[in-house]
């Protein structure tokens, strides 16, 4: 299969000027057939999640960018809902964009659609906003590389920051999803941000 994949539509077109649809239908089949490619939508735990967080550094590696730790993130929403607003549903038009920005989530490097494994060495810590930029596509596709990942002893995402707020502040462990982080978080980090 070429490169040229604009070259191989122009082709394409020529035969079905030429009236040659048959050619133009091997054309496409043999030189840019149909992949259908199928969602592997995944739900990851918090304990996942910030095991990945914390090997990449809380570091975006395709833009090389900090990431905030979620908890962090949905409690300043709390503690600022005016100026920091947050929506369940992630509406563009009601939600702070650091949470499309800073929110680090989970990619498959290769994707599982493409025929990528499910596993923590394809996993790589991003952003909402390039996780969905990246859909379904392959770095080379996007001419995306990897960044190094970031030191946790520089950069935590603010997770210390989240712990020790919680620890002061214990009522806000109250909300579910602030408690699953904070659980995930001191289960996973507890050597790593020891003083």
């Amino acid at each position: 299969m070429t490169d040229d994949k604009a070259g191989i539509l122009a082709d394409v077109c020529a035969a079905l000027v030429a009236n040659r649809v048959q050619d133009a239908v091997q054309i496409l089949s043999a030189r840019y057939p149909f992949t259908p490619l199928h969602n592997a939508g995944r739900r990851y735990s918090p304990r996942q999640l910030i095991a990945v967080h914390r090997r990449d550094g809380f570091v975006d590696r395709y833009t090389g960018r900090r990431l905030v730790f979620p908890g962090t993130l949905r409690l300043l929403a709390q503690l600022l809902p005016e100026q920091f607003p947050f929506h369940p549903n992630w509406r563009t038009d009601a939600c702070h964009f650091a949470f499309y920005e800073l929110f680090p989530t989970i990619d498959h490097i290769v994707p599982v659609s493409r025929g990528g494994p499910d596993n923590f060495e394809n996993w790589v810590t991003t952003s909402m906003l390039r996780n969905a930029a990246k859909a379904n596509f392959t770095l080379d596709e996007l001419i995306w590389f990897l960044h190094p990942p970031g030191d946790l002893r520089q950069w935590d995402g603010l997770t210390k920051w989240f712990l020790d707020w919680a620890a002061m502040y214990k009522s806000v462990l109250t909300d579910a999803y602030l408690r699953r982080w904070h659980d995930a978080a001191r289960s996973t980090t507890l050597d790593t941000f020891a003083t």
